[in-house]
């Protein structure tokens, strides 16, 4: 269902954000997200330069994670193909800092502390966050089946409790991990 019809308005700014998993021929998985920034207007880059026209992007980057099943990071790319300033893909290079750690607990602090703030890209570090949910999505059954062979511990399992969905005594529990269920069974 769509939203409501809102009061009338002008388009004056699109963000594009689109993200991909492919599993690889090598046993790793790539996890690619782009981000586009469009406005309606004529405008001109911060620092100078010529005027950009409508749909001319004001920010045109991309971000390649290459990852494992256990969602560990193993290499990074990183390429501002557009920016508000002429030197804003400098930093780029900074996002391999990320190779090493896992998508999963203490991921957004352990962001934050290797490419956020002065040592990153606003608008590359707001596309980690889709790059982990896309990268979790991608490959989902390839890890229930790469885990199924690992033995079994007994740990909560870090879906529940993430949302509605998977709170400890609702139906999906139940259904996938009923050891873990805490409501009443009929």
């Amino acid at each position: 269902m769509p939203l409501p019809v809102p009061a009338p308005r002008t388009l004056k700014h699109t963000r594009a954000v689109e993200c991909k998993g492919y599993e690889r021929e090598d046993g790793l998985w790539d996890i690619e997200g782009h981000l586009l920034d469009t406005k309606t207007f004529v405008h001109t880059r911060r620092d100078g330069g010529h005027e950009r026209q409508p749909g001319e992007p004001v920010h045109h980057m991309w971000l390649r994670l290459t990852i494992d099943l256990d969602l560990k990071i193993h290499d990074v790319e990183a390429v501002t193909d557009t920016g508000p300033y002429k030197t804003c893909g400098n930093i780029t290079v900074n996002f391999k800092n990320l190779i090493g750690i896992t998508i999963g607990p203490g991921w957004r602090k352990a962001i934050a502390e290797r490419v956020g703030g002065v040592l990153g890209c606003t608008h590359l570090v707001e596309l980690l966050g889709p790059l982990g949910t896309t990268a979790f999505q991608a490959t989902g059954r390839a890890r229930e089946a790469h885990n199924a062979a690992k033995p079994v511990t007994g740990k909560k399992p870090y879906q529940i409790g993430s949302c509605h969905i998977y709170k400890e005594d609702a139906p999906a529990v139940l259904e996938r991990w009923p050891a873990f269920y805490t409501g009443q069974q009929k």
